[in-house]
């Protein structure tokens, strides 16, 4: 055993982890060898079924209407607290896991095997949620809509990244599809007939480019043109650019929405074609509970690790955890695997490295530790539970002034 702690209950998670580093490995690499994207990771979800199947917790599929969500739960009878190890493990377009949810998910499955392994009488209950569609489509923002979550005291999850961070926070984002109808027309004998749908598209570009000086720093705008016509010879009759847009919370969000999609509804109206919106799932910001990040941390600490401050602006990206996080006590703590960034063909490949499974390991412990805590510390429940209140009554009372 390559760690030892002052307690006899954490070294046993830490052998138990150790006993399933390797099968616990060969799962994360069979999903990254087998990426599949948002809603349809079937195979991946199937795999990490298995062995909580294996390990007799009780398994329910297609939660929330997902088909490939899942949740699987331990209890041992004892009265105590449900802690909730979230697994992604959906796969990025042309990119394969580049954001690493392989071990993500398969940190949360050993997490729970684990602790189950050395306190199979664990006061509580013990879940792992399988959440698809983090990268595109929300799947914690349906599953937080149905209700997954309303009964859950604290959620856990581990994100690789190139630092060791426990409090890093996440904007809130939303996607809008914008779909420009115009008229098709030859380009060269008739191209008075005709309703250029790709300049509509072109002009919402321009558009939104001159709003970028009036955004606030923490605004971030980008997009695609994901139909740009068939043929150079037709005006185009149809055309469309799908926009993430991201903001440092959901209010500021709203005054995105506005701006942009007045620039698409007057790139419309300058090239005479019809504008369509198709909204998606607003994630929510990050509200990391930091009574259950500092326990986290020093689990961290109790295997080795040291933990450098998130940054302080910039730097950030966006999690539906965020959604969850409204609604519980919840901690993202990220881990590095190396000196990549996410969504890269270098993280990709980071992601099946030995560095990268190795982290996944640590993860577990640091996960399966934290859970045991927050079963047997009642300071430490009491205290996450009581900050999640308060942060959740201050909301509430901002949210009203509005």
């Amino acid at each position: 055993m390559t760690e030892r702690t002052t307690c006899g209950q954490k070294d046993k998670i830490i052998y138990a982890v150790e006993k399933l580093s390797q099968p616990m490995t060969q799962l994360a690499l069979s999903i990254h060898a087998r990426p599949e994207l948002s809603f349809a990771e079937f195979h991946s979800a199937q795999a990490l079924i298995a062995p909580l199947r294996a390990a007799g917790f009780r398994i329910e599929e297609q939660v929330a209407g997902l088909a490939t969500a899942f949740r699987a739960s331990w209890h041992s009878g004892k009265p105590g607290p449900r802690i909730a190890l979230l697994a992604e493990y959906d796969a990025l377009a042309g990119l394969g896991h580049a954001c690493g949810h392989n071990l993500i998910g398969t940190a949360s499955v050993t997490a729970a095997l684990a602790l189950i392994e050395a306190c199979p009488d664990i006061a509580g209950c013990i879940e792992v949620i399988g959440t698809p569609a983090e990268e595109e489509g929300g799947g914690k923002i349906i599953m937080a809509n149905h209700g997954v979550f309303d009964d859950v005291d604290a959620v856990m999850m581990f994100h690789p990244r190139e630092k060791n961070m426990v409090t890093r926070g996440a904007l809130a984002c939303v996607d809008a599809l914008f779909k420009f109808y115009g008229k098709a027309s030859h380009a060269a004998s008739a191209p008075h007939l005709g309703i250029s749908a790709l300049d509509a598209v072109i002009q919402t570009f321009v558009g939104i480019n001159a709003l970028r000086q009036f955004f606030t720093d923490d605004v971030r705008v980008h997009g695609i043109i994901t139909d740009g016509g068939s043929a150079t010879n037709i005006v185009p009759a149809y055309a469309e650019a799908k926009f993430l847009l991201r903001a440092a919370s959901v209010e500021g969000l709203k005054t995105v929405q506005q701006k942009v999609f007045a620039a698409a509804q007057a790139a419309a109206q300058m090239s005479g074609a019809r504008l369509e919106i198709e909204e998606g799932l607003t994630y929510a910001e990050r509200n990391n509970n930091l009574a259950l990040a500092a326990g986290f941390q020093r689990n961290l600490q109790l295997l080795g690790l040291e933990v450098v401050n998130p940054p302080q602006s910039g730097g950030v990206g966006s999690s539906d955890i965020g959604n969850v996080s409204q609604l519980t006590a919840a901690i993202h703590p990220y881990l590095r695997i190396g000196d990549v960034i996410p969504h890269t063909p270098e993280f990709a490949a980071a992601a099946a490295s030995d560095a990268g499974t190795n982290t996944m390991l640590t993860a577990a412990k640091a996960l399966a530790m934290t859970a045991y805590d927050l079963c047997y510390d009642a300071t430490l429940y009491q205290t996450v539970r009581a900050e999640f209140s308060q942060w959740k009554s201050r909301s509430q009372t901002s949210g009203d002034t509005h």
